[in-house]
Parts: structure tokens; sequence; C-alpha cells
């Protein structure tokens, strides 16, 4: 029951995807909603897989620096599958928020500030235990130093100079010493002091009577008197006896000089109403971060200045007004929530039957299988566990053990680095959705023996393959033609893993190639003879074309097909039609070859 109770201020785990690590968060507020779910208001926390590569150089400059300045350094003494596991453990704090539904919450972790005086070892013996040292901004994507950092160690101790002996002198450097502004044995008493506060509060009020601008802020005389009787005024009138050697009738003429009186002001009346607006505004957002509230809202006020108003704002009506509002606020809110233990399947789960799991899946602890065709665990090498989860990449059919996926959904990597950590790094790996995945060439495989994510529907479990086009050059569409004696098109196609011989088709084709062309050469110049005998009439030269596919021309050779050449738009003229009658007539046919005059 207490375990799954969650309250502000618990820093928990969200899952958002089914495949991705938990997201780590701290819970700020529990708000119900319009329609009664629970929503959770959180701090976001970063792993190192979410950020830049740049910023991940940085970070490990910092630890680096960090483990020099150690007296005793551990990090030397780490194995690398520590090191390696450690990375793991570092987080990132950002000042952004976000809301998530209270039922993504999967459990819950631990995460402080990385102490220097441990030893970083000691995070890696507990359970769910992070730490962080640096913040994160993802807008900016910078990464700065905490400023709550404990300060422990010799770098923040005072050196403590030996005690001097009676009768030597002070060689150290009078002005960088403290001074004195009070001295409780002075000659006056409690009652003459008390006195002279009392004046300087009447000289501070009638100061704040004759300046325009304090007329305004404090139209009344009481609201001049009160702030004539705060601190910055007793603190000059004190200072003002301390520097006249506690002579009243010296002081007294300081306090009223030739010009007027003297006007004290602190940081309560040098802010105007809107600077008092903004500081409220950012000490919301920011809390007591002055350095931030002062980068973003106040950069024409010093940090010091700052500094100072808050704790005199903390003095005011004000601020009280507002601590009663926020603590009525938190009474209305929740302040615990009690979320079920999620018990639901991961898609994730590798079945051994298409949309059903196996039995051996869950049947108890005693029940291990070897399904994904005997693939071992891909972080801990293991072959037998109670339940695989595919992980990575689809095309590279990854999977993890019990341990290992819980240990990934963890802390965000493996216990052991592997071949398909890197790119796992920087992308996470595919979830199981309900649109399907494109795979290149897949060869197919059983059912039975391929891992298969089990997302609940038939369509997710169907293994789709990518449309692709082989196109044959010309060369290649020609030897199909004149080397059917070597490559034997039918028996080829019919063995399609046997390979085929591409340097003998090449051979084969060089030799016919170059014997045709021989024979067309031969064939011209004897047309180009017998033509002045046979015909008195000179006609304009034709190049020869082959009837067939068996002897094809040198030039142009995929245009002569089975039907014989026409024209350039497949169409034959009435000079071609009359020349082939003639042809044919007197019997004119040499070695299968037509002449075409």
């Amino acid at each position: 029951m207490a375990a799954n109770m969650y309250r502000v201020g618990d820093y928990v785990f969200f899952e958002n995807s089914s495949s991705n690590p938990y997201l780590i968060r701290r819970i700020e507020e529990l708000n119900k909603t319009a329609s009664g779910n629970v929503e959770a208001k959180v701090v976001c926390f970063y792993r190192r897989r979410d950020i830049s590569h740049s910023l991940i150089q940085l970070a490990d400059k910092h630890a680096k620096e960090l483990e020099e300045e150690k007296e005793n350094p551990t990090e030397t003494d780490l194995t690398d599958k520590q090191k390696h596991q450690l990375r793991h453990r570092e987080l990132f704090l950002s000042r952004q928020y976000e809301s998530l539904p209270a039922t993504h919450i999967r459990g819950k972790c631990s995460v402080a500030l990385l102490n220097e005086t441990e030893a970083v070892l000691s995070y890696l013996d507990k359970e769910d235990t992070f730490f962080y040292s640096l913040v994160y901004d993802p807008t900016q994507k910078t990464l700065l130093a905490d400023k709550g950092e404990i300060r422990v160690g010799p770098r923040f101790q005072a050196d403590v100079p030996e005690m001097l002996v009676e009768g030597t002198t002070d060689d150290r450097d009078q002005s960088k010493l403290e001074e004195k502004l009070w001295d409780p044995e002075c000659p006056l008493t409690d009652k003459q002091i008390d006195q002279f506060l009392v004046v300087a509060r009447a000289v501070g009020t009638f100061a704040r009577a004759l300046d325009c601008s304090s007329s305004v802020r404090q139209p009344s005389l009481h609201m001049s008197a009160a702030a004539a009787s705060r601190d910055i005024t007793l603190f000059h009138a004190m200072d003002t006896l301390h520097r006249h050697n506690y002579d009243l009738s010296s002081a007294l003429s300081v306090l009223v000089p030739a010009g007027g009186p003297v006007l004290c002001r602190d940081e309560m009346e040098e802010w105007s109403a809107s600077e008092a607006a903004m500081f409220e505004e950012a000490l919301e957002k920011y809390g007591k971060d002055f350095n931030d509230i002062r980068q973003d809202f106040l950069p024409w006020k010093s940090l010091t200045s700052i500094i100072e108003y808050y704790y005199m704002w903390k003095t005011t009506d004000r601020y009280v007004q507002q601590k009663r509002l926020k603590a009525a606020e938190a009474e209305s809110k929740l302040k615990q929530v009690y979320i079920p233990t999620y018990n639901k399947p991961n898609p994730n789960q590798i079945s051994m039957t298409n949309g059903k799991m196996a039995t051996v899946n869950g049947a108890g602890p005693g029940a291990f299988h070897a399904a994904g065709g005997g693939r071992a665990c891909e972080s801990c090498y293991t072959m037998q566990s109670a339940q695989w989860y595919s992980w990575g990449p689809p095309n590279m059919q990854c999977r993890l053990c019990v341990s290992c996926w819980m240990y990934w959904k963890k802390y965000g990597g493996l216990k052991m680095p592997s071949r398909a950590e890197a790119p796992e790094e920087r992308t996470s790996p595919t979830p199981a959705t309900n649109e399907p995945r494109s795979r290149s060439h897949v060869p197919r495989q059983s059912n039975h023996m391929v891992p298969m994510r089990n997302s609940g529907s038939p369509k997710s479990s169907m293994k789709t393959k990518q449309a692709f086009l082989l196109q044959a050059t010309r060369l290649t569409k020609l030897a199909r033609h004149m080397c059917r004696d070597v490559i034997r098109l039918r028996r080829a196609a019919r063995r399609p893993f046997v390979p085929i011989n591409c340097g003998a088709i090449k051979a084969e084709c060089k030799t016919s190639i170059i014997q045709t062309v021989s024979t067309s050469q031969f064939m011209q110049l004897q047309c180009v003879v017998s033509l002045p005998e046979s015909r008195p009439m000179a006609h304009a030269p034709r190049s020869h074309r082959t009837a067939g596919l068996q002897t094809p021309p040198p030039r142009r050779l995929l245009s002569s097909l089975p039907h014989g050449p026409h024209g350039m738009l497949g169409k034959r003229s009435y000079h071609h039609h009359s020349t082939a009658d003639l042809e044919r007539r007197s019997g004119t046919r040499e070695e299968g070859f037509l002449p075409d005059i």
C-alpha cells in the first residue's frame, strides 16, 4: 500500500512509451481535473541520452575536474563496467515543468545532489538511485553548475593563523581586517543611547515629510514614522555615535547638517511597486534562486540589493498574506494519490506464435524458453529467460531478458555495451505501433522461428516488403538473346540461387559482336559492287538490317526485332516494299541476310 502511494516531493518513474526508458520526474503538485482524473505537475530530469554530444563532453569535463580536486580520487579504481553503468545513474536537473497523467507512474526512485564526500561507487550499490550535479536548460541547450552544492572540504575552510605572543607586533595588512563599528564598553548609558535613537527616528520622519517622493509613497504620518523606525535609521544613528567617539552633541549636529535632515532609505523604500510585483513573480517561478531572478527579471538590480530586499520583504504583511493564500491552496490540493501496480503486458514481449503469447511466457519462475531462434540477450548474453523483449531497431532483431529489460527501462542503457547500443543512445527503439514498418527485401521465415511483436492486432504482425524494380541495361538485354545457349533462361529461372557465370557470357557476347561486325562490313561492300550491275539507276545506299536476333548489326543493336527492320516509326515506305518484292522474285538471299536497298 505504501509503495503505491505517491506524495508531493517524491521522485518517480513515468512511462511515455512502451519501448523507451522511463522518464524521471519530481512531483510538485497533484491536481484533479474536471473529468475526475489526477494530473501531476512535475519537474523534469534528463538523462545523458537526452542531451547533445557536445554537452555530454562538457559534463564529462566537469566531472573530471571534480574528481581531480578530491584528495582521494576513486574514478581510477572503477572498472569499465562500473564506469559504463555509472553514466546511466547521472541525471541533469532542469527548470522545466510539465503535467503528466498520474496513471503513467511506474514506481519510485531516489535522486540526490552529487555529494563530493561520498564515494561514487555507493550510487551503484543502491537500487533506483540517481545523482545530478549540473542544471540543463532545454531551450537554451546549456549546462550550468547547480548553486545548491554543499561546500564541504578544505577549499571552503578558513586558514586560522597562530596566536601572537604578547609583545610582538602584528605584520598583517590592517586594511584587510574587519573594522569595529560599535564598542559595547562605551561611556554612554543605555538610556542615553535610547534617547539618541528616538531623536534619530524623529529626524527621519521629518526628512520624509520634506521629501516629495517619500510623501507620495507614505502619504500619512503613521507610514512615514513607521518607515523612519526601520533598521536603516537605527544603524545610521549608532554608526554616527561611534564615529564621533560617543559624543552626543557632536553626533546630533551631524544628524541635522546645514542642508537639512539626513534621509536614510533601505531597499523596501527604494524599490517601486512595479519592481516589487516583478520580484514576487520571479520568486514564484524560481524560488530563492537570486541569480536567475536577477538575470531574467531584474538585471538593473545588484545581487546584494535583491537578497536584502527578500529578507526585508519577509517581514511585511504582504509576505504573511501570500503565505496564508498558499496554505489555503495547499489544503485544497491533493497531498497524495494511490496508483495501483501496472500489470498490463508490454507490446514488446516476444511471442512464439503470431498474435498469441506462448504458454511458457509467464508460466512461472521455472519456465524458461529460448525464443527467437536461439539468439542470446543483447546485454548479459544469457540464453534462458522467463520472458524475452524485442529491443533496438527492428532490422537488427535484438532481444533482452527480463532483468536486462527492467534495467533498460529504469536506467536507459544496457548493463554492458553492445553492437546496437551506439544508435540506441541517440534514437529510441522502434515501438510496436499500429502501423507496420516496411523492411527492404527480407527473406521469408517461418512464423515459429521469427519473434513477432504482440501488439494485439494482426496488422502489426504482418511483414510488409518494399517494392523494387530491377532495370537491365541495353547490353544485358542483348546478351540474353545472343547467349541463349550459355544462359539457359528457363533453367536459371527455376534455380534462382544458382550463380550464373557472368565471365562466360561476356566472352560469348564479345565474340558474337565481333563476328557480326565483320560480316556486316563484308555484306555492305558486296552490295555496293553488285548494285550497278543489277540496276542501272542509282539509289541511295541504306544500312543493312538483320532479319532476326541471331546476328544483330553493330549499331543500334536493340532496334533489330524478330519481325525485321522498319523505318523510324515502324512503317515501310513504298520504295522499301518494291525493293523487297524484286529481291524476293529474283531469289537473292545470301546466308540469311536480306540486303535492304
